[in-house]
Order: C-alpha cells, then sequence, then structure tokens
C-alpha cells in the first residue's frame, strides 16, 4: 500500500523547510508562500517528513509519485512466489496403495513449492501405538528426501502427530503447465 502523504491543503503548521523537483534545499518559509510557489510551478506540496522541526515538503507531481509507487509494489510482488501450507492426513492404519497414493500426492505438492504438513490421526485407544504414527512419517521423509527437507521433529498435539516438509531449495519447481520452471524461461 501506498503511504499516504499530506498534500497542499492538508498541510498544518506555519513554517516548512522547502525542497525542489530536484531535491535542491530552497528554505525555510511559511506554508502559504511554499502553496503559492507550488501553484506557480503547476506542482503539488508534499510533505515528506512531518516529525522533522519544521517539518519538510517537496514540490513535486503528487499524482505521478503514487502511480510510480504503485507500479514499483505491482513488479515487487510479481518476483514473489506465494507458498502456501497444505496438510495431509494419514491413519495408522493406512493400507500399502493408499500410503503409496499420498506420498505421490505429497510429492506433487513439494514439487509445486508448497509446504506439506503430514497429520496422522488417532482414534480412541489408537494413541497408544504413537510409535506406528512416528514410524510412518519417518518412513514419509525418507522416501521424499531428494525433494524435501523435514522442519523439526514429528510433534505430538493431542491425538494427532504432525511433520513438516519443506520444498529444497533449488528442486525444479514445476508449473501449471507441468513443465519446470527454468524450461519455460528457455523457451520465449
Amino acid at each position: 500500500m501506498v503511504k499516504e502523504l499530506r498534500v497542499n491543503e492538508k498541510i498544518l503548521g506555519r513554517e516548512v523547510r522547502v525542497l525542489g523537483e530536484n531535491a535542491e534545499q530552497l528554505g525555510v518559509m511559511t506554508v502559504a508562500a511554499a502553496k503559492e510557489l507550488a501553484r506557480r510551478n503547476s506542482l503539488d506540496l508534499v510533505e515528506v517528513a512531518p516529525t522533522s522541526i519544521p517539518p519538510v515538503c517537496r514540490l513535486m507531481d503528487y499524482g505521478k509519485y503514487r502511480y510510480e509507487q504503485t507500479k514499483k509494489e505491482r513488479e515487487a510482488k510479481k518476483g514473489q512466489k506465494m507458498s502456501l501450507l497444505k496438510e495431509v492426513r494419514l491413519r495408522p492404519k493406512i493400507g500399502e496403495h493408499d500410503y503409496e497414493a499420498k506420498v505421490r500426492s505429497i510429492q506433487k505438492q513439494l514439487e509445486a513449492g508448497d509446504k506439506v504438513k503430514v497429520t496422522i490421526m488417532f482414534r480412541g485407544r489408537e494413541i497408544t501405538h504413537s510409535d506406528l504414527g512416528i514410524k510412518i512419517l519417518r518412513r514419509i521423509a525418507e522416501e521424499l528426501a531428494d525433494v524435501s527437507i523435514v522442519e523439526g521433529q514429528p510433534t505430538l498435539l493431542g491425538s494427532r502427530i504432525h511433520l513438516m516438509l519443506v520444498p529444497k531449495p533449488g528442486a525444479k519447481v514445476k508449473t501449471k503447465e507441468g513443465q519446470p520452471e527454468n524450461a519455460q524461461a528457455k523457451n520465449p
């Protein structure tokens, strides 16, 4: 979000230090004189440092300034990769085929660049055999060691055991089309 600055009529106080368009010092003057100077040059008087004594104002085209700031923010957002947290839930008595399907699902999510929280859920007295859940989590971590890093140890919270898997840095991140990201950059 672009920070809202006080402009022209919203500037309070009696005196301000005025900077020109190219940041040259124009001196300390009354607010009325500074507004008149800005009006003559078809510019806005913008308060850039309201806490200094006297407040510092600058002569600039405020609309153009705001446009450039929002453009910079959009460019910064464009370069960021949103990393989502996905959760995959398992049971301690999971069948082999179901286990393999869950591991493939976790691998796809890691390759897409998302963090994955693997949860083993226990019902009733199954919690007495929490070692089975830890064993499953360790097996998953071993099988996915080439595409993920284990973040912390398995943690027991209530009737669930959690393990966090993070994609390995430098691993090929697949895009929606299924091609690795760096392969798309080569083909215009």
